[in-house]
């Protein structure tokens, strides 16, 4: 009877896990999908990315913390919604594989020659157009626009120095583009007035373009679907603390949404117990890092400890306070704060091979099972 009882609970164990990839998975393919559009500032991607997730808290049974679980904000942004063509020495070139154009960059309809100005940047001065040669393509996000146009090349899309150019890029400035923080909760049932907070930015950088995106699996789909998984298990488990989920927008712009919400919060910012933020959890191989060990070397002990007794992660690393993610504007404003990323696997980053197929995921359910524990810790459990 005994062997039958593990047999039984090794199967349960072994469904649930497969359940739990098949959320994690289904979560990464939605986000990162063509619709989504990079979840940024053309074809309505964020506010595409928006709607669905306020879907999902309300279909999972989360308490919303404003009209529509949504918080409004606004802040400008250039984008690059229509043509994206560029031609150096007689080659087209792919968008997002072959270049990028750099986010400040006004838009350009020119041809001619070019000038050199070292082994990597090229000039043509009449229209302002800029070459400049690189051994990786990022992207990023710019809330204004430049007096120039720089075009970034892989250098492998090219054999020889760049002397000629034909382009024709449009750009658009939205001076108000219109965001939301998606905000969600499940009240506590001891101390409904003392939460937990476990965050992750669902914007990415869009399209570049109006053929090209950039899927952002791991930045930050990944953080995402581990938020989604949380929430859905905290409503059927309640905890004594009030546990609230916050999906921001515009961390890529500048950590826009979090500041906004710093600035406007919609629980006292000294009822926060601890504010847990994930971004980039898609790999894990090597372990992870976590911003602001070195601030709270209590909660970093009980989170080691968590860890050391299930053996879930490899390793955790202590890193100290940085600017590079959502939890900053909380801990200058004194709440408590973990970021945590994951280390090893593909390294795509700010690029278009950021995409699904290629993020392995295996360490969802040893994050979850890392917070949930480290969760009871912090409400004393």
């Amino acid at each position: 009877m005994k062997k039958i009882l593990v047999l039984l609970f090794i199967a349960a164990s072994c469904t649930a896990g497969r359940k739990g990839r098949a959320f994690d998975r289904k979560t990464l393919d939605t986000l990162t999908a063509p619709y989504f559009w990079g979840r940024g500032y053309t074809k309505d991607g964020m506010q595409k990315a928006a709607g669905f997730l306020a879907n999902e808290f309300k279909s999972y049974g989360l308490e919303a913390m404003t009209d529509n679980y949504m918080q409004h904000f606004s802040y400008p942004v250039n984008t690059f919604p229509g043509k994206m063509q560029v031609n150096i020495n007689g080659k087209d070139l792919v968008p997002g594989e072959d270049f990028i154009v750099s986010p400040e960059s006004r838009g350009v309809k020119a041809e001619g020659e070019l000038e050199m100005q070292d082994g990597n940047q090229f000039v043509n001065r009449k229209d302002m157009v800029l070459i400049k040669m690189q051994d990786k393509l990022t992207w990023d996000v710019a809330k204004s626009v430049a007096n120039y146009s720089l075009i970034l090349v892989d250098k492998k899309a090219l054999p020889k120095i760049p002397v000629s150019f034909k382009v024709d890029i449009e750009n658009e400035l939205v001076k108000d583009f219109k965001a939301e923080n998606i905000c969600g909760m499940v009240k506590g049932t001891v101390k409904p007035d003392s939460f937990i907070f476990i965050t992750a930015h669902y914007d990415h950088l869009g399209g570049m373009g109006a053929d090209t995106y950039f899927p952002g699996a791991n930045d930050n789909a990944s953080g995402v679907s581990l938020l989604l998984k949380l929430a859905h298990y905290y409503v059927k488990h309640p905890q004594k603390y009030s546990i609230a989920f916050i999906c921001f927008a515009g961390e890529e712009a500048g950590l826009i949404g979090s500041k906004y919400f710093t600035e406007n919060p919609l629980v006292p910012l000294k009822h926060i117990r601890f504010l847990i933020n994930t971004d980039l959890a898609g790999t894990g191989e090597e372990g992870i890092t976590v911003v602001n060990a070195t601030e709270f070397p209590k909660e970093f002990a009980m989170m080691n400890a968590v860890n050391d007794k299930s053996k879930l992660l490899v390793k955790i690393n202590s890193r100290g306070k940085a600017a590079n993610s959502d939890h900053y504007f909380f801990t200058e404003k004194g709440v408590p704060s973990f970021f945590f990323y994951t280390l090893g696997g593909i390294k795509a980053y700010h690029d278009v091979f950021d995409k699904a197929a290629t993020l392995p995921m295996n360490n969802q359910e040893n994050l979850f099972k890392l917070i949930v524990g480290f969760n009871k810790k912090l409400m004393g459990n």
